[in-house]
């Protein structure tokens, strides 16, 4: 698998930043507050947004100054977890995919109908047999994953109406352009969904769907609802594909800085932002499907069955599952 981040490369250069980034955590323990600063190309509207800026901000505020930075104003979509690692930046949210272009082992929950739902979700992300992964971050990237969001199940979002395509098998997809993320791992879901997966920054999506440069993109209902993407487009398909996730990524060098006080008050700020985002995201989505209709989408359900299948053949046939560690399907599949 061809990494977007070459790993030697570039943990070298984040072990030739770390003195001075040394420096500047000095700095901010010397002050009153430290400043934590989050980027994201999430909206401000987002669920996981807004519980950082009620839940996670208010609870830390007493010795931390919590900044939030959306749409990809401050890093560039794929570059927050670089920027953390070199001491640029104390917190984003990050994805599976972007963590397996760099651990490859990763790339396991990248894979389409693995998890089962939210529940099932949190539940591995706290399973023992996580914890040798989550370290291997920490020691190699200097990042603390402090806790899993939700972020929903995938549908797909297509500009073309149900009369042009109806789509109810992968066979279906078959030339579809279908906008992914630029990683290998979104790419190959794409492919795996049938489609034809071409790579493109999420703030481009909105204008690619107007003029026609992609047929559709696939995210989440309530993504689609806050990004205003019922607005160029006709239909959506509810593959349900994959349960999909963020980790709120946070800089092990400023977590080292905190005292163990803090460190307890950052961890259940995290996970209960990462709670109330959660259960209002799945509230929206059984709500959103009645609001798209009302815009005039076409919403309906294809052969669920025949997407699993596809997907996990794929899956399973890859060069992914190969770096997958040993027994982990079967041990994510016996959290109940």
């Amino acid at each position: 698998m061809t990494m977007t981040i070459a790993r030697r490369g570039f943990l070298a250069a984040t072990a030739m930043l770390a003195a001075s980034f040394a420096g500047f955590a000095g700095t901010a323990h010397a002050q009153d507050k430290i400043t934590l600063r989050l980027s994201t190309p999430a909206t401000p509207t987002d669920q996981r947004s807004v519980a950082l800026q009620e839940v996670f901000a208010s609870a830390v505020s007493d010795f931390a100054e919590f900044e939030g930075h959306w749409n990809a104003s401050l890093f560039k979509q794929g570059t927050e977890l670089e920027a953390i690692a070199r001491g640029n930046l104390e917190m984003s949210i990050t994805s599976a995919q972007e963590l397996a272009t760099i651990f490859p082992e990763w790339s396991i929950f990248t894979a389409g109908y693995l998890h089962r739902d939210a529940e099932h979700q949190k539940k591995v992300f706290a399973a023992d047999f996580m914890e040798p992964m989550k370290k291997k971050v920490e020691d190699e990237l200097g990042v603390k994953l402090l806790t899993v969001m939700y972020l929903g199940r995938r549908q797909l979002n297509l500009r073309m109406s149900k009369d042009e395509k109806t789509v109810m098998t992968p066979e279906d997809l078959a030339g579809v352009k279908l906008r992914m993320p630029g990683t290998d791992a979104w790419q190959f879901l794409g492919s795996a969904l049938g489609a034809n997966p071409l790579p493109m920054a999420f703030t481009e999506v909105y204008t690619a769907l107007q003029t026609g440069a992609i047929d559709g993109q696939d995210n989440p209902l309530p993504t689609d609802r806050d990004s205003k993407f019922y607005e160029v487009t006709e239909q959506i398909v509810l593959t349900s594909h994959l349960v999909d996730l963020n980790y709120l990524a946070f800089s092990n060098e400023v977590w080292d800085q905190l005292t163990p006080e803090q460190q307890e008050i950052v961890q259940k700020a995290a996970d209960d932002a990462a709670e109330q985002a959660r259960q209002k995201q799945l509230a929206l989505e059984d709500e959103l499907v009645q609001f798209f209709k009302d815009q005039g989408l076409d919403v309906y359900e294809p052969v669920v069955d025949a997407f699993r299948a596809h997907v996990q053949k794929a899956y399973l046939e890859s060069e992914f599952a190969r770096d997958w560690p040993e027994g982990m399907v079967d041990k994510i599949n016996a959290v109940q």
